[in-house]
């Protein structure tokens, strides 16, 4: 790559400069799937690439058309072919693979169990036919809601044998917002758990269900999973025991076609305020997308053991638990429960124990596990992990620098991967065969792959500067609509920058980036936590880094808050590590830390001590409540909280101080 020749725009500001660099290993390089440049090349006439990569599906029809743009942004990858996701999934690695293990359960309280792909089919099939047996025919919405156990894969999948959108609803939200997503999506039917586990405790997922239900018209029929095994109300002619469903189906069905186009499955965004947006992806495009990213992001093997711990009730649980690696056939762990359920090292003895090759997992959790301490992962030999990701925000450098030696051993590569719910799959990452990485950047986007950093008028930032992401041209993953609101789709994601009378269209990832002189993408967090403080738009996340950086610091997490003389003030709220005792002595040290690291201009104004953060049930931070706090408000909704009693906490300690910090 080289160097950009203009000054960088100021849009957003470029503060920090990390100068780490990690090439991948001799030995790596080797073995890769994916191990010369000239991919980035191929991948510039991103139709044929694509087209290319395509084969790799089982398809009953080959496409007419690679990609129909004529009507943008509505997209149509693969036009006329015909096929059915789980026969990709499922029915071609019967043959050679059936024995071969799909996942490795392991339940909150202890309990195992093993799953193979032939026991993966014969299942999915069973519920199929059980829920044709409810109705449920091609085009019908069917709503998920239910713990991470191996019945939530096998309702996906069994929805797809069907061709029935299915609707995954986290089963860390409320009734409310069951109610509203099944309603939005007209769900015929509700799958559920009578509980889960979570944190050694009891999760009343069919009780919550039950007050969704009183105003779900929809709603025809309910299949309740027996998890816990406490009884629960069971409306007669309405609900029905899973197990009780499928005992006495046969083990075959046949697929039904669908087409490249249709719907495989609606995903609604958890926004904090207004209607929810129902993701639309459709089937051939989506399942090619995950199926490669995960083979070559992750550089999977056929006798890996991979494990992604997210929840399959967000997309990246969809994408890289579900569908990517069941089409390349891989063996993957799948985790009902916290990291601390019975301790702190769980996920350290997962991979002990099952010999885990490839981890992906959040920066909120690495935050956490340092927090936590050095001695939990220095309990286990992880020595099997040969890559490690992360994965639904961006990771400070010294998260991934902890990362790199304490997880990975300094021998694993990281893959740090940016996208999004509606992008369907990974589209920013390093390759890891081929790819010198830096902590905190996930690199460039991946072949095929079109993205660009601009400024506020659309035009493009220089090399240097930070900006405004964007994606410039279609991929096959892409979301294709807003469910029943086509025009909320244009105006969400398409109508900042593009410019139609041009036949140019951009879409808008909501996302703040910086690109380096080397080319390579930062990413700085929402453009909604970009604060503007004396004329200069600082991201958070550069703040948050440079606090985490401070040797006593676990977490952090910044905002801003209304200032009359600068505008806004950066407000932090700050979590220490082990014992390490706040005082007015640290606060000082870690405002001229933050100085010393980007400049004086992003030294917070308050620094909070607070044992903990605000996070929802996905490990996302809260900072609309943090803001809330700053600007002694009253607080909005915590109801999407998994921790909420701590929120009070946070906002007596800030209350309490009585005067201000700044100079």
């Amino acid at each position: 790559m080289t160097e950009a020749q203009n000054e960088p725009s100021v849009t957003i500001e470029a503060l920090m400069d990390e100068q780490r660099v990690f090439p991948p290993s001799k030995e790596f390089v080797a073995q890769a799937n994916i191990n010369a440049a000239s991919v980035y090349e191929d991948g510039k006439d991103y139709e044929t690439f694509w087209e290319n990569q395509a084969d790799s599906l089982l398809w009953r029809k080959k496409w007419t058309k690679t990609l129909d743009w004529s009507n943008p942004p509505f997209a149509k990858w693969f036009v006329d072919g015909k096929l059915n996701v789980t026969e990709s999934c499922l029915d071609r690695h019967l043959e050679n693979n059936g024995d071969k293990v799909a996942y490795y359960f392991v339940g909150e309280p202890g309990d195992e169990r093993t799953v193979t792909y032939r026991q993966l089919y014969e299942e999915v099939c069973q519920l199929a036919n059980g829920l044709a047996s409810l109705g449920v025919s091609k085009g019908d919405r069917v709503a998920i809601y239910m713990g991470m156990t191996v019945e939530l894969p096998v309702a996906l999948l069994a929805c797809a044998r069907l061709g029935a959108p299915h609707s995954v609803v986290f089963g860390g939200f409320s009734s409310d917002a069951l109610m509203d997503r099944i309603n939005d999506a007209e769900a015929k039917v509700l799958i559920t758990c009578d509980e889960s586990w979570r944190n050694g405790n009891k999760i009343a997922l069919k009780s919550y269900a039950d007050s969704a239900l009183e105003k779900t018209p929809s709603i025809e029929h309910v299949v309740v999973v027996k998890r816990t095994g406490t009884a629960v109300p069971m409306i007669q002619g309405r609900d029905i025991y899973y197990h009780e469903l499928i005992k006495d189906q046969p083990k075959e069905r046949p697929a039904t076609e669908t087409d490249s186009e249709d719907t495989l499955f609606i995903l609604y965004t958890s926004g904090t305020t207004g209607k929810p947006k129902g993701i639309v992806h459709t089937t051939g495009g989506y399942l090619l997308g995950a199926s490669f990213t995960h083979k070559n992001v992750f550089d999977i093997k056929d006798d890996d053991v991979y494990w992604c711990t997210a929840d399959i009730g967000w997309v990246t649980g969809h994408s890289y638990i579900v569908y990517g690696p069941l089409a390349n056939g891989t063996t993957s762990v799948l985790y009902e429960g916290v990291p601390n359920y019975p301790d702190k090292d769980r996920y350290w003895a997962i991979i002990e124990k099952y010999k885990v090759n490839q981890l992906y997992t959040a920066p909120t959790s690495i935050r956490t596990f340092m927090k936590w301490g050095t001695e939990f992962p220095e309990r286990h030999d992880m020595s099997s992990l040969r890559l490690i990701g992360t994965v639904g925000e961006p990771i400070n450098p010294e998260a991934w620098i902890w990362y790199n030696k304490y997880i990975g051993g300094g021998r694993a590569p990281i893959v740090d991967t940016w996208w999004q719910t509606e992008t369907g799959h990974i589209m920013i990452s390093p390759l890891p065969g081929v790819t010198t990485t830096k902590p905190g950047s996930a690199t460039v986007p991946l072949p095929g792959i079109g993205a660009d950093i601009v400024d506020e008028e659309g035009n493009p930032v220089p090399w240097g500067g930070g900006g405004y992401l964007v994606l410039t041209h279609p991929w096959p993953g892409m979301l294709r609509t807003i469910f029943k609101d086509p025009q909320r789709f244009v105006d969400t994601y398409w109508g900042r920058f593009s410019k139609p009378e041009e036949n140019r269209w951009v879409y808008f990832a909501g996302d703040g980036a910086k690109r380096d002189v080397d080319g390579y993408y930062w990413l700085l967090g929402r453009v909604d936590d970009v604060m503007n403080v004396s004329g200069h738009r600082i991201s958070t996340l550069e703040v948050e880094s440079a606090l985490v950086d401070h040797q006593d610091v676990a977490e952090a997490a910044v905002v801003g808050r209304n200032d009359p003389i600068t505008g806004q003030a950066i407000a932090a709220f700050v979590t220490l590590k082990g014992h390490v005792q706040g005082n007015e002595q640290l606060i000082a040290e870690l405002r001229e830390h933050v100085a010393a690291k980007i400049g004086k201009i992003a030294r917070p104004a308050s620094i909070v001590f607070t044992d903990e953060l605000p996070k929802t049930r996905s490990g996302k931070i809260m900072r609309r409540l943090l803001r809330d706090i700053s600007e002694q408000r009253q607080l909005g909704d915590v109801t999407t909280l998994a921790n909420a009693d701590v929120v009070n906490d946070i906002a007596a300690r800030a209350a309490a101080m009585q005067t201000s910090q700044e100079d």
